[in-house]
C-alpha cells in the first residue's frame, strides 16, 4: 500500500525519483497518466492492468465512459525506474499537471499521486475544511 508525502525534486531531464517507501511496490515498472484534479497518476504494471480490465467493462455506448476512457489511456506512459530509481515523466504530462522544479507525491493506497507543490498546497487547503466537516458518510461503511 502506498502511503503518505514525499516532496522530491523534478530534474533537468524530467526524472524523478522515487519515494524508498514506494519503491518494492513501483520498483519494477509504472504507468503514470493523467489524474483528475491536474494530478498525475502513478500506478504499478499491474495495478494499471486491474484498473485497465475494469474499465473495459464500461459500455462503449457510455459517452462519459468514453471520455474518461480516452482522456485516462491517450495520456498513459509505461516507465521503468532506472538504477537510480528514478522515473522520467513525459513533457505532455508535465504540461497537463503544471509541474516545476518542486514536487509533492502523495501515496493514495493502490496508487501514488504527482502533483506539482503549489498545486498540492492549493489543493489541500482548500479542502482542510471540507474534510474535517465531512457529516455524511463519503465511503459507506468506513466509519
Amino acid at each position: 500500500m502506498l502511503l503518505g508525502t514525499h516532496t522530491p525534486k523534478l530534474d533537468d531531464k524530467g526524472r524523478v525519483i522515487l519515494p524508498a517507501k514506494f519503491r518494492d511496490d513501483l520498483g519494477a515498472g509504472v504507468v503514470i497518466t493523467r489524474g483528475q484534479d491536474r494530478c498525475l497518476y502513478v500506478f504499478s504494471t499491474e495495478e494499471f492492468e486491474r484498473v485497465h480490465e475494469r474499465i473495459r467493462e464500461a459500455p462503449l455506448s457510455n459517452k462519459q465512459a468514453r471520455d474518461f476512457l480516452r482522456m485516462f489511456l491517450s495520456g498513459a506512459s509505461a516507465e521503468k525506474p532506472d538504477s537510480q530509481n528514478r522515473i522520467t515523466v513525459p513533457p505532455a504530462l508535465r504540461t497537463y499537471a503544471g509541474l516545476g522544479r518542486e514536487l509533492v507525491i502523495t501515496g493514495v493506497g493502490a496508487h501514488a499521486e504527482i502533483w506539482d507543490a503549489e498545486a498540492w498546497n492549493t489543493y489541500a487547503e482548500s479542502n482542510e475544511e471540507t474534510y474535517a466537516e465531512m457529516e455524511q458518510e463519503v465511503i459507506p461503511g468506513l466509519f
